[in-house]
């Protein structure tokens, strides 16, 4: 079976003479994506606002140390209230020291003893801080005395038998007595607790007393 080949189309050159045809192109890549594309270049963009926005912080940041630091501190006044009356300090004791004098020492008995005539003469004299009781007379007089020293007088009675004093201590002390008469005397001395100093004259036949 035969086939009849039809013509070929006007200009084409007959097969076997002219130039070979071009090789064919290759294909285009295909165009990038869009969403790719812009991630791109927002990822750079923000890494470089980010860098940005740390400077600008660390800035502010050193300026407001800077701001703070300069700043003077405040000024805090504290008004202590009053203190109550209740509390008030107490007022300086003022202590007065008094010096003690010593007493001066009793007077002494007459060294002469003497008696005015027709009288008798009583004394105590000495020291009883606690006290003392004397009497003076005769048999016939009884008399209280206080206070040393102490010197009492008496008209002598020719009728009377004796005539005496005594001082009896207090709880203390150093005392002496004595009774005189026309020259005559006698003496005692009494010292500590509560001792009796006593001195006494009698009648003697001649009528006087020794």
């Amino acid at each position: 079976m035969s086939y009849i080949q039809p013509p070929p189309p006007p200009g084409t050159p007959p097969t076997g003479f002219g130039p070979p045809p071009p090789p064919p192109q290759p294909p285009f890549p295909p165009a990038p994506r869009p969403g790719w594309a812009r991630k791109r270049v927002l990822v750079p963009a923000a890494v470089v606002l980010l860098l940005i926005g740390m400077v600008i912080g660390s800035a502010g940041k050193s300026d407001g140390g800077k701001k703070t630091a300069a700043a003077p501190a405040p000024t805090v006044t504290i008004t202590a209230p009053a203190p109550a009356a209740s509390e008030a300090e107490p007022a300086p004791t003022v202590t007065v020291t008094r010096t003690a004098t010593a007493k001066a020492e009793a007077k002494t008995a007459d060294d002469s003893d003497t008696a005015p005539s027709g009288k008798a003469v009583f004394k105590v004299w000495g020291s009883a801080p606690s006290g003392v009781e004397i009497t003076y007379g005769s048999d016939g007089t009884n008399l209280q005395g206080k206070g040393l020293p102490m010197e009492k007088t008496l008209t002598v009675d020719a009728d009377a038998f004796y005539y005496q004093v005594t001082a009896q201590l207090m709880g203390g002390g150093n005392v002496q007595c004595s009774v005189t008469i026309d020259g005559k005397t006698k003496k005692g001395r009494a010292q500590g607790g509560y001792n009796i100093c006593s001195a006494q004259l009698n009648s003697d036949f001649s009528g006087g007393f020794s």
